[in-house]
């Protein structure tokens, strides 16, 4: 009796095993022609220190090297570069600026600035991705209400079964029963490839992008209202100096004049000074509509239609900022929000690609009902019509493979495409600071020259003048040397406009000027790590 039992189980676990080896091999089967992943090529190696010819070349990098020390700032500047341990990004805008006047209306652009609002609903876009994505793993319960009738054939089994039923003793169905359902329906995937929750932090990784998005373009605000504003100052410095110009020329037209009356000159001296006051009074113009234009943009930038804006009246040649310290160039990789960017996308391009691995296997899905369902409503609460079913569905691509394959590629392309985009930026990102430290440097050292030089030319205006008017010289030496000495004094402007402008970059460029927080996703999901 035993023995014939046990023969008679032996092919029972047979079977059993043979199913059990059946669906492992259905599992597994799918992986074993998935296309290999291209690998990106390496970029260069972010060098440990930012090696600017304008660090190196300055007349204090040797003994503070000598000291074992970081190379010092550019000497006698007022506007020093140093590579200190921590970077000038750290500072925030108002302890950078030092001016209430350019901090107000930064403070405005970013409460008014129509781009930077649009921006910050693209953030809001992919926050309710996230709660899409994330719904999509999880159990989805829904209520369900059905009423229908159902008449059967009688020459159907159903319809000949029907007669003989009872749902009741002595009592049978009608013959056109309904069909009442009232419950709760449950759906929920088994997300055993990790596949939806692969999206959803996805998603999460796009949304850390889209507030780093937001971020730079906060610094590019600031950095172009900044710029536009010292753009003003020093137009309105060419307009005094405009008006010096014509002041003095126009002495030296009532001189020449004089002198003609008199009989000790020339009428050509008098056309000629004359000739020169009108194409200064032009040029006034031109640039008092540059000063229009420039203001007009600032208004844009902070979201407000045109008026006057106001500015500083600190002078403007004598204008210093904030010192720069440039770091590290691993301090980029923490302050710039173009990296950080750059870095959340291709975070999820590399899940994008595990969410296309997921679709060479099988996926299940668990089904169910819970409720009461009754052929008449008024048994429809009745303990005996309660009713339920579970369900599992397991299913595998089988036909659409190429279809697979191409979009798995597609996303091995994509996150490749990100891994090259990566490293783009953080070479842009320290070619941006090399570039703007230079140019703070360089201006800085023109500057100073520019000064001696128009120290200079002062005094040769003042000396052809007092000789003019002794007819020791004539009008075209008094002439040379007043537009010598207004062109330098408009160089002189235009290269300390360029040299703040370059400060302002440089503070960008090491990514100053957004000390935004990031918000966290959900109550559950952690900060990305800074």
């Amino acid at each position: 009796m035993n023995r014939v039992l046990k023969s008679a189980a032996t092919p029972r676990r047979y079977r059993v095993l043979t199913r059990a080896v059946s669906c492992c091999l259905f599992l597994v089967l799918p992986s074993c022609r998935i296309p290999n992943l291209r690998q990106a090529d390496a970029g260069p190696g972010l060098p440990p220190a930012f090696n600017t010819p304008a660090v190196e070349t300055l007349p204090a990098a040797a003994a503070v090297a000598a000291a074992g020390g970081p190379a010092a700032a550019v000497a006698g500047t007022p506007h020093p570069v140093t590579p200190q341990a921590d970077s000038s990004a750290r500072l925030g805008v108002a302890e950078f600026y030092n001016d209430p006047v350019l901090t107000r209306l930064v403070d405005q652009g970013l409460v008014t600035n129509q781009e930077l609002k649009i921006l910050e609903e693209d953030v809001q876009i992919a926050r309710a991705e996230i709660l899409s994505r994330r719904g999509a793993y999880l159990p989805l319960v829904g209520v369900r209400g059905t009423a229908g009738m159902d008449k059967h054939s009688v020459f159907t089994p159903e319809g000949a079964a029907e007669k003989q039923l009872e749902y009741r003793p002595g009592r049978h169905f009608p013959s056109l029963p309904g069909d009442f359902q009232l419950g709760l329906n449950f759906l929920m995937p088994l997300d055993i490839w990790r596949e939806l929750r692969n999206s959803r932090d996805a998603a999460i990784q796009r949304y850390y992008a889209a507030v780093e998005r937001r971020n730079q373009f906060v610094t590019r605000l600031i950095a172009d209202v900044a710029e536009t504003y010292y753009a003003l100052m020093a137009l309105d410095r060419r307009i005094e100096t405009l008006d010096r110009t014509i002041d003095l020329q126009q002495r030296s037209y009532e001189i020449a004049k004089a002198r003609f009356e008199a009989g000790r000159g020339t009428e050509l001296a008098v056309q000629r000074f004359q000739a020169e006051v009108r194409k200064n009074q032009s040029e006034k113009l031109i640039v008092a509509q540059e000063i229009v234009e420039a203001e007009n943009r600032v208004n844009f930038l902070v979201g407000r239609y045109p008026q006057p804006v106001e500015r500083n009246s600190v002078g403007f040649l004598d204008l210093s900022i904030n010192a720069l310290s440039v770091g590290v160039p691993a301090q980029l990789l923490q302050n710039r929000p173009d990296i950080r960017q750059a870095e959340h996308e291709l975070a999820a391009a590399g899940l994008d690609v595990k969410v296309a691995r997921a679709h060479f296997f099988p996926r299940i899905d668990v089904t169910g009902f819970v409720g009461y369902q009754a052929f008449n409503p008024k048994y429809i609460f009745n303990p005996e019509a309660f009713v339920t079913n579970l369900a599992g569905e397991l299913s595998a691509p089988l036909i659409n493979k190429a279809a697979i394959r191409a979009e798995y590629r597609a996303a091995n392309a994509r996150q490749l495409e990100s891994v090259y985009n990566y490293q783009r930026v953080i070479l842009n990102a320290f070619t941006e600071v090399i570039n703007r430290m230079a140019m703070v440097s360089n201006y800085s050292k023109s500057i100073e020259l520019k000064k001696q030089q128009i120290t200079a030319l002062e005094a040769s205006v003042d000396a052809a003048t007092k000789l003019f008017q002794n007819a020791r010289v004539e009008y075209i030496e008094v002439l040379i040397a007043q537009r010598d000495q207004l062109e330098a004094q408009t160089v002189l402007i235009d290269t300390k406009r360029q040299q703040l402008s370059a400060i302002v970059n440089a503070y960008q460029a090491l990514g100053g000027g957004t000390s935004l927080s990031v918000p966290a996703v959900l109550p559950d999901q952690p900060h990305p790590r800074r």
